[in-house]
């Protein structure tokens, strides 16, 4: 696919990846921060965090090659290093469990899974973590015993789809190949620790811009990759999940097209970048706060929806939010 960026389009790989979205079809969401185009998400997951000699360049890394991460941390890490993991919430990663001691659990009894599961909640949250949804088993290795321990403290178990091997040697090459092979919704291996997995994070930010992937939250409903949760053009929210995707396009004009996924009665706000425009809607009922502030809401059409966006020369897409009514 050959796309030329407009004029009005800052020369750089985020405002490419808009226009290449917005000409070609792919569906789009974007942190707060960033007009990012995105066909798809995959989950960066770094595990045995956190520790105050790794987790402040792995942090830095990322947030210098715009990578968001679930960061899997141990409870006796973050028990050790508090600071650590409140820098990982507030660099906008996700913080999840990753069991106490990282024993073998399904070695153990149940009131040993429970303590390793229910010592790591508490120590993240009172570090300022939050309170986990996640948990990755150590070694993956999971049974029906240590998956009732989990929901019994809400936890979604996450293993991986790809492994970078980087616990294993693998050379920097090797962890960015890995990534390479993602598709959108999968999630990768990786840990805070290796050296060459830190050398790989610029290289992993081109790889996967160059599929026109994003790094996204792993959804504590499916474990699966998704949009991130600060808003964007994917935005998700209170039970409810709005994904944009491109409709035909003129000269001056583009229609968007809007899926409304995990409720029938919701509201969606759509913020238009000045100077574009809204010219027309079709299966909703429409209103308008301000004239940049479009609000969806069900017609009796359905959950799909769309708007004519008229771009005075402003081709980035609208953001959205979702909540239910």
């Amino acid at each position: 696919m050959s796309i030329t960026p407009r004029p009005r389009l800052r020369a750089t790989v985020t405002g490419l990846a808009v226009a290449a979205s917005a000409l070609a079809g792919g569906t789009v969401t974007a942190a707060p921060s960033q007009a990012a185009a995105c066909n798809g998400y995959v989950g960066l997951t770094f595990d045995d965090g956190p520790s105050a000699g790794q987790t402040p360049a792995l942090l830095n890394a990322l947030k210098q090659n715009g990578l968001r991460a679930t960061m899997f941390n141990q409870g006796n890490n973050a028990a050790a290093n508090p600071a650590q993991v409140k820098a990982q919430a507030d660099a906008g990663m996700w913080v999840g469990n990753h069991s106490y001691s990282h024993p073998h659990l399904t070695q153990q009894s149940q009131a040993q899974m429970d303590s390793e599961i229910s010592r790591t909640q508490q120590a993240i949250a009172a570090a300022g973590g939050g309170t986990p949804r996640l948990f990755r088993p150590p070694y993956g290795e999971t049974d029906a015993t240590l998956r009732s321990v989990e929901a019994k403290y809400g936890l979604t178990e996450v293993i991986w789809d790809v492994d970078s091997q980087d616990w294993n040697g693998a050379s920097t090459d090797a962890i960015v190949q890995a990534v390479s092979r993602l598709t959108g919704g999968q999630v990768i291996l990786m840990h805070e620790w290796p050296a060459n997995t830190l050398a790989a994070i610029p290289r992993i930010a081109q790889a996967l811009s160059a599929k026109g992937l994003c790094s996204g939250m792993i959804s504590p409903q499916t474990g699966r990759a998704v949009a991130p949760d600060g808003g964007g053009n994917g935005g998700g929210g209170q039970g409810c999940t709005a994904t944009l995707s491109a409709g035909e396009k003129w000269g001056d004009r583009y229609n968007l097209n809007v899926a409304v996924s995990g409720s029938g009665s919701w509201t969606v706000t759509m913020n238009v970048p000045s100077p574009a425009k809204v010219m027309s809607t079709w299966n909703i009922s429409a209103s308008y706060p301000s004239a940049q502030v479009l609000t969806a809401r069900p017609n009796g059409s359905g959950n799909s929806w769309g708007a004519t966006i008229q771009a005075n020369g402003n081709w980035t897409w609208p953001t959205v939010s979702c909540t239910t009514s």
